[in-house]
């Protein structure tokens, strides 16, 4: 005889055991899902081209910051040269070495007037320089105390030491260690534009201002190229680089002698205007 009601609470417990069960597999395969998806993950690589490329959840070492996942670039700044008018100590000028990293007070943000005894002041609209050195060997980590070393040509296009009329100054030439976030910052004008380059600044690289005394301690040497919009709009806005306009019709970045292989890495970002200045940012990649 046939138990009916026996035989529908069996059959309930039974499909109730079977759902427990497979509601566990369920929950294992979704974290055996979970481990496989955490195992496709990778750290940023570094190739064989001095770049680097890393991405991370929440905040950047690097400037930025906020929630979510940010991502960071980086690449070793060119190596370029310093130029005649360096005043590092590697050449003379008038018959003496040049070299205003041996001068008292060089080590300074604002480097638009003269120092050691000199007086004069680089007249020109006013631009502040953001130096931001990172690590392409570790991630584009920040370097902070390291030292940077800055100079440009003034309004009319004359460097300090070594033009005439401004042998005798020294003004537009500055030294600034980099700081815990690896920025130096730099308070200065836009540079003019002389016959035959793009308008640009020169730096030098060095393992700390202690070391910042000569050019043989220095560990790269390059150039900040600016957006040719921005200055078109300061020499034409600007009586002070009226010999400026001319030069800047004549060159362009593909026919300078020095920016023509390439120059994004060099190039600054710059906001800013002529009422109230300009600021100019660059990244700079080495391999410390």
């Amino acid at each position: 005889m046939d138990h009916h009601d026996l035989g529908l609470e069996h059959d309930l417990r039974r499909l109730l055991a079977t759902a427990q069960s497979r509601r566990r597999s369920l929950r294992w395969l979704a974290g055996a899902g979970a481990l496989a998806l955490l195992g496709c993950g990778g750290d940023g690589d570094d190739d064989t081209t001095g770049t680097t490329t890393t991405t991370s959840s929440g905040s950047s070492g690097s400037g930025s910051s906020g929630g979510g996942s940010t991502s960071t670039t980086c690449s070793v700044v060119p190596e370029e040269t310093a130029g005649p008018y360096p005043g590092d100590g590697s050449n003379t000028s008038g018959g003496s070495i040049a070299n205003a990293l041996a001068l008292s007070g060089i080590v300074r943000s604002d480097i638009r007037s003269s120092v050691a005894g000199a007086s004069g002041t680089a007249q020109g609209v006013p631009m502040t320089v953001v130096i931001d050195l990172v690590n392409t060997g570790a991630s584009c980590a920040d370097l902070a105390g390291y030292a940077i070393y800055l100079w440009h040509c003034d309004a009319a296009g004359r460097y300090s030491m070594y033009s005439s009329g401004v042998t005798a100054e020294n003004y537009l030439r500055g030294v600034q260690a980099t700081g815990s976030d690896g920025t130096a910052t730099f308070t200065t004008i836009v540079p003019g534009c002389y016959s035959g380059r793009m308008p640009h600044m020169h730096f030098e690289v060095y393992r700390s201002t202690g070391t910042a005394t000569q050019y043989t301690n220095k560990l790269r040497t390059s150039q900040i190229a600016f957006p040719t919009d921005v200055c078109s709009a300061v020499y034409n806005g600007s009586s002070l680089y009226s010999a400026s306009i001319t030069n800047l019709a004549r060159i362009s970045f593909a026919t300078d002698n020095i920016f023509s292989d390439g120059y994004s890495t060099q190039l600054a970002t710059v906001t800013g205007d002529l009422t109230n200045g300009y600021v100019a940012r660059l990244q700079v990649g080495i391999a410390a």
